[in-house]
């Protein structure tokens, strides 16, 4: 009975005085049945749905295997208008699902039937999927594209795919017995642990593969024939992201590996199992823009079938139903440049403590190389280091001490010792007496008197220092860096003695290498420099859960710096950026508080401690060294620091546990600055 005939029926029961349920075309019944289809569907359980031609529970365990491949996905079914034909109903079945980055719609067709005072769902495959047959299930396949590259200043690849072979132990070529002494014997050849290898190899499938080692293809000392002569062993071709050598840059952009357990459980359904995804620094920060999105095909297939009925049906062995296409990861463009980076990790190679050498282009701000020694044991120190400063600092005392209107001609007074408090500042070993007494704050500055800073305290305020500070770009967010990192920081309140150390760039006062570039680099620019690393960190994708904005949280430092106790400085704890304002405190550096500036970092090459930095070829060098003591040993441990100023480069060189730093780190920018030219 048509739609258009349900007034008229309902017409002629009132008139005969029967109800409209008693006298029910079936129409509602079959609504009811449509919507319990519908939503058993969704739920992916048709076990309560009663079924013509099929029992129940078979009909839910071939539902079940027509979608496993889809899950966890689920899809969202709307029963449409039903249409009665006598004791047969056809209902349209909307679905919805959510595959990849795309949304498959289809809709297919329900038959029930009237069958007493119930209404069945005729049993038909073709109900879940289009066109499918009894024999069929739906499959899905996924296609990742290519990880996009990290590329450097002139968007020279860094970080591209590069050739490498996978070393390992192929179990199907050996008996049982000879298991164990080829894993051994590979092991040792590749310098891996050979206990543990062995009985990784032992504990695999008896047709397993196992890695020992990923080697790079350019420049890999293990033959084809030394493997080859290990039975069992084999050397795979293949290709990964890779930076040019193992250690470039490796804390800054981090690495790409296959994804563990907790980062796809982390992920929100990004992530699946044998997905690649990046691991620390840029590689994590970015993984998103340079992953892409996995393309992803959705198709009826007959399971169980041998190659050759494959080959023989019509249409081939898969019937295409979805699709998704790959989306291409966006490359990350850096002004990282590749030459003075290697330059700086080549200058660090022999440093056994922690390390780093930071260089900037203030015209610009773009980071050219940050460097993390072998001592920083994979931390990002160059970026993210949080250490006292020491003498470097006295840069942002000058500043203050120009802006209350000194001159580097303006005389101080340069004592031996001072005593703040009850506690005694002296200056370094080996400062020349002849700098001592009434002296201008050039030479001052050249020489690094700490008594001359620390007397200075009575007319720079410790607010002073903060605003000075953030005037040259420290202490302060770095939003246009894309990456994570330490500037500073300089506390706003300070009396006494804390005070005191401040002056001379220790109790609380903390700088990474980076700010400490930034520093040395706005004094260059002659304003206040803001550095960039990352030059489209929004390109490609939305920023992903966690993290891809400008700015990010600042991991705890490896080292703690602690109070010496010594008469001379003492060292601070290291604090989050949090403890860093929000905003500048004060105006930017002018120009000619930069020149002056600049001017008395030239005293220290041309009358200081740098003399050794005459020789660079090219435009006059800048300088300040600094030296800040940390830990409790006696004598205590100390910071060396060195930051110069040469043309349009602003570099910052940094050792942990170093000594002094005019001798430790000045002879490092020395042979840095010689061969960047």
């Amino acid at each position: 009975m048509g739609k258009s005939q349900k007034p008229a029926l309902a017409l002629v029961c009132l008139l005969l005085g029967v109800s409209l349920v008693g006298c029910d075309d079936g129409r509602a019944g079959a609504e009811n049945a449509a919507k319990q289809l519908a939503s058993a569907i969704e739920a992916l359980d048709v076990g309560s749905v009663a079924f013509e031609g099929k029992d129940s529970g078979a009909a839910n365990e071939q539902l079940k295997a027509v979608f496993k491949d889809l899950e966890p996905a689920r899809p969202s079914v709307d029963a449409g208008e039903v249409r009665l034909e006598s004791d047969l109903a056809t209902v349209p079945l909307d679905y919805s699902w959510k595959i990849g980055t795309g949304e498959w719609k289809y809709t297919t067709s329900a038959q029930l039937k009237k069958s007493g005072d119930k209404w069945l769902t005729v049993w038909n495959p073709a109900t879940l999927a289009p066109g499918l047959t009894e024999d069929e299930i739906i499959g899905a396949s996924t296609q990742a594209p290519a990880r996009a590259d990290i590329l450097g200043a002139g968007d020279v690849p860094l970080v591209t795919s590069r050739l490498v072979v996978n070393v390992g132990i192929d179990k199907s070529l050996l008996s049982p017995e000879d298991v164990g002494s080829s894993a051994t014997a590979l092991a040792l050849l590749v310098g891996a642990d050979p206990a543990a290898y062995a009985q990784q190899v032992q504990a695999a499938g008896a047709e397993a593969f196992i890695t020992a080692i990923v080697l790079r293809q350019d420049g890999r000392t293990v033959t084809e024939g030394q493997i080859a002569a290990i039975p069992g062993a084999r050397a795979i071709p293949d290709s990964m992201p890779l930076a040019p050598t193992r250690t470039f840059a490796r804390a800054l952009l981090g690495s790409v590996s296959e994804a563990s357990a907790e980062q796809i459980e982390g992920s929100g359904g990004a992530l699946k199992p044998g997905d690649s995804t990046g691991t620390g620094g840029l590689q994590q920060r970015y993984d998103a823009q340079l992953r892409g999105t996995d393309g992803v095909e959705v198709f009826a297939e007959t399971p169980g079938l041998t190659v050759e009925e494959q080959e023989a049906l019509p249409n081939g062995p898969r019937r295409l139903l979805f699709q998704v296409p790959a989306r291409a990861g966006t490359p990350l463009k850096t002004t990282l440049d590749p030459s003075l980076q290697l330059l700086a990790e080549g200058v660090l190679a022999k440093i056994g403590p922690a390390s780093a050498i930071v260089a900037l282009r203030p015209s610009t701000g773009a980071v050219l190389a940050a460097a993390s020694g072998p001592g920083s044991n994979g931390y990002d120190t160059a970026l993210l280091g949080q250490y006292a400063p020491g003498s470097i600092f006295k840069i942002v005392d000058s500043l203050a001490m120009i802006r209350n209107g000194m001159t580097p001609d303006s005389m101080v007074d340069c004592p031996p010792t001072l005593t703040v408090d009850g506690r005694t500042f002296k200056n370094a070993e080996g400062y020349p007496a002849s700098s001592l007494g009434s002296v201008i704050l050039r030479d001052a500055f050249a020489h690094s008197c700490n008594t001359a800073f620390i007397n200075a305290r009575e007319t720079v305020g410790q607010p002073q220092l903060e605003s000075a500070a953030t005037a040259l770009g420290i202490a302060v967010p770095a939003p246009s860096l894309g990456a994570a990192a330490f500037l500073g920081s300089v506390p706003g309140t300070a009396t006494g003695t804390e005070h005191a150390a401040s002056m001379i760039g220790q109790g609380k006062v903390l700088l990474s290498p980076l700010a400490a570039a930034v520093m040395a680099g706005s004094v260059a620019k002659g304003d206040v420099l803001s550095p960039q690393l990352v030059l489209n960190p929004d390109a490609g994708v939305e920023a992903p859960a966690g993290g891809s904005s400008a700015t990010a949280s600042v991991p705890a430092a490896p080292q703690t710096a602690t109070p010496s106790g010594s008469p001379t400085e003492t060292g601070a704890t290291p604090t989050s950026s949090a403890d860093a304002p929000a905003t500048a405190a004060g105006p930017p550096v002018t120009a000619a508080e930069a020149a002056a500036l600049a001017d008395m970092m030239r005293a220290v090459v041309t009358s200081g401690h740098a003399g050794f930095l005459a020789s660079v070829p090219g435009a006059p060098v800048g300088a300040k060294t600094g030296t800040a003591e940390f830990g409790t040993d006696n004598p205590p441990k100390t910071h060396a620091w060195i930051v110069a100023v040469h043309g349009d480069l602003a570099v910052a060189v940094f050792v942990e546990d170093g000594g002094f730093g005019a001798t430790t780190s000045g002879p490092l920018l020395a042979e840095f600055l010689t061969a960047a030219g």
